[in-house]
């Protein structure tokens, strides 16, 4: 797989463009700025966005190729982000340690996307924000109709609404919804799609 991504990220280009991502952008603007885990953070437009706005970013991704993008897009916009290259499954960070995780087309495979939320969880503090968007089931439609849209050719790795409250239990839904949304972010997300948009708040054990 980190092959794939790899060559996506090799040439000059930013596959999916240097700016934010529009979603994560409006709502991310509206906390106050902690610690911030951004996985699969592909070449940082959105952990760099965050870093500017005084965020602690940690990104992660499986391409050594979208860390090296991640690191000239952060020196560019003169800020520091720390950049893991590697698999969530490898990767242990403390309990609680985040104030707000970041999941941009964050897309897993079927039968570990719900074991990955779970650790997402875990990394999560208490009264710790999500911010998700990814592409929904319908977008199936979509992809085949226009590839250049991108996003999973597996309807299982994409996502229903059903999933997200089944994953985030614990949590305070602040937004939850469905939208089709025209897409222009860089040359591998453009066109119409659908996407789940997400938003929450993490509750306290006693809640």
């Amino acid at each position: 797989m980190n092959q794939k991504w790899d060559k996506r990220y090799k040439g000059q280009e930013f596959a999916y463009g240097k700016e934010p991502n529009m979603f994560f952008k409006e709502w991310l603007s509206k906390f106050e700025p902690g610690s911030i885990l951004m996985p699969a953070d592909g070449e940082g437009r959105n952990g760099v966005f965050a870093a500017q706005l005084g965020w602690e970013v940690t990104s992660f991704d499986l391409s050594i190729e979208g860390q090296s993008k991640a690191v000239q897009l952060a020196k560019e916009n003169s800020v520091i982000l720390e950049y893991i290259v590697g698999d969530l499954e490898q990767l242990k960070f403390k309990r609680e340690t985040f104030d707000a995780i970041g999941l941009v087309y964050a897309h897993f495979s079927a039968e570990k996307k719900s074991v990955f939320h779970k650790k997402l969880n875990d990394y999560l503090k208490e009264g710790g924000i999500i911010i998700l968007e990814a592409f929904s089931k319908n977008h199936i439609h979509f992809r085949n109709h226009n590839p250049k849209v991108g996003g999973p050719k597996d309807i299982d790795m994409l996502y229903s609404k059903e999933e997200i409250i089944a994953d985030f239990k614990n949590y305070e839904i602040v937004l939850l919804e469905e939208e089709e949304v025209l897409l222009d972010e860089g040359k591998f997300h453009i066109g119409k799609g659908a996407v789940i948009r997400f938003v929450a708040r993490k509750l306290s054990k006693n809640h």
